[in-house]
């Protein structure tokens, strides 16, 4: 396995500086850790089994994880530029999303249940996108938005008492909370964060990230 390197985002610099520290605050999850550890290993595993994926491609090992916050400003910045990755190199690079909601922004733990439940009826980036598709209806707001992400699942044409009931559920928020504490074993400090295979990139645009692909499938 190559070197797991962190891309960091550096041209969502001024958007975070705009929006405020809080995008790049860590989570703090005391039981982060051991809820990782209990989901098998120590926590700091960059891919899991269960992990979501955007995009798998099977007969290569480079992957390009983001650990994201559907709140943050600069990740839906970001969104447009992973798209575009997705188009040109969906078979050829595998896309994992892992969640990260920062603690200071009031909904995104509950937009990460959301996208959860919706993945486990087998629409996680319908959901995903949608997040972020809506954010300015919802984000930077101190009301729960429960019933917003709700109306989400129904239009997406959910199994509505399997989607309260997975929502609700203890073990959907765990399932986050691994993903939380595997980021803070990596040292992800704020989102948007990326890992790539290989190479540490520091990417002011699209075509850093993707020259950075391009070297990756190289090798």
């Amino acid at each position: 396995m190559a070197p797991v390197t962190r891309i960091l985002l550096t041209a969502f610099a001024v958007i975070t500086m705009i929006i405020g520290a809080g995008i790049y605050l860590s989570v703090q999850n005391k039981d982060a850790p051991a809820l990782a550890q209990s989901e098998g290993g120590e926590a700091g595993q960059l891919v899991r089994e269960n992990s979501r994926r955007l995009n798998t491609a099977p007969n290569s090992d480079v992957t390009l994880v983001e650990f994201l916050d559907f709140e943050c400003e600069a990740c839906r910045a970001a969104f447009p530029m992973v798209e575009q990755l997705r188009a040109e190199y969906g078979d050829r690079v595998n896309f994992v999303v892992r969640y990260f909601p920062i603690q200071s922004h009031f909904n995104a733990e509950r937009a990460a249940r959301a996208v959860e439940a919706a993945g486990q009826q087998g629409k996680f980036e319908p959901m995903y996108k949608k997040m972020y598709e809506t954010q300015s209806q919802w984000g930077e707001q101190r009301t729960p938005a429960d019933a917003t992400f709700r109306g989400f699942a129904v239009e997406l044409g959910l199994d509505m008492a399997a989607y309260d009931a997975a929502y609700d559920d203890p073990a959907t928020l765990a399932r986050v909370n691994v993903d939380v504490a595997d980021g803070r074993a990596l040292g992800v400090q704020g989102t948007p964060t990326f890992f790539l295979d290989g190479k540490e990139v520091e990417a002011r645009s699209y075509q850093d990230l993707s020259t950075a692909v391009e070297q990756a499938l190289k090798k």
